[in-house]
């Protein structure tokens, strides 16, 4: 049985179509979500509903907890605080609601596989930390003991493979077939605002033995003629298309 891992939507409705239409297609009826479902892009309302509607696991991101607290604005740089301010002021006091109710983790079984999910990190993950180097993974292999811990949070799609002897690999084919005596932190990527220089939505399936990252076009410039009606700022509007 498939599942399908996504992560930060950052509110871009056209980049989420695009991958649930992907799913279907796939026949995926298992998804899980791993945060950010708000932030930076234009359609925070509707992309929470429709997650809700086709998740079967939804976990929070920084970005969904800064709406529902102020204080947290203080941690973001101006730009992504101004496009958390505008998020707050339109999304209605249900999605609000609802945001105050998702869990920090999320642990379940696939194919008798157990995974963690966390949008940051496994390592105190309602203080966002990063995984951003080999020496980070390393770290966090040890706050977790699941076979694989989905990630998202820096919008950088890569897999770590631990040994049982400690040995860390950076696994760079794709698609990867899981090895038995090993464990894996696998970062999503991004679906609605990828960084690592390919504008294009990114997320993940897994049968319980591969592991795939599929990337997708979807209607960019329609994501940035509405970012700009609703007067967000121009840096976040360009950098779609650049992928950073």
């Amino acid at each position: 049985m498939m599942m399908a891992v996504l992560s930060d939507i950052h509110a871009n409705l056209e980049a989420l179509s695009a991958v649930i239409s992907d799913t279907k297609k796939r026949g995926i009826k298992n998804i899980i979500f791993l945060g950010d479902a708000v932030g930076y892009g234009p359609d925070p309302e509707v992309v929470v509903e429709i997650l809700k509607s086709e998740c079967i696991s939804m976990i929070a991101g920084n970005h969904d907890r800064a709406v529902i607290e102020p204080e947290l604005d203080e941690y973001f740089n101006e730009i992504a605080r101004l496009a958390i301010v505008w998020t707050r002021s339109v999304l209605s006091e249900r999605v609000k609601r609802f945001f105050k109710n998702l869990p920090f983790v999320s642990r379940y079984k696939h194919n008798e596989i157990d995974i963690l999910s966390v949008h940051a990190s496994p390592r105190e993950p309602e203080k966002w930390h990063y995984i951003l180097t080999l020496r980070d993974a390393q770290i966090n292999f040890y706050y977790f003991n699941e076979k694989i811990c989905f990630i998202g949070h820096s919008h950088y799609p890569f897999v770590v493979e631990r040994a049982d002897s400690g040995e860390l690999t950076v696994r760079t084919d794709n698609p990867f077939i899981l090895k038995d005596n090993c464990r894996y932190i696998i970062n999503a990527g991004s679906v609605g605002q990828p960084r690592d220089g390919d504008p294009r939505a990114c997320y993940v399936i897994f049968n319980g033995r591969e592991i795939e990252f599929i990337r997708l076009q979807y209607d960019l410039k329609k994501t940035q003629k509405k970012m700009k009606e609703a007067g967000l700022p121009a840096p976040l509007i360009e950098r779609l298309e650049k992928g950073v």
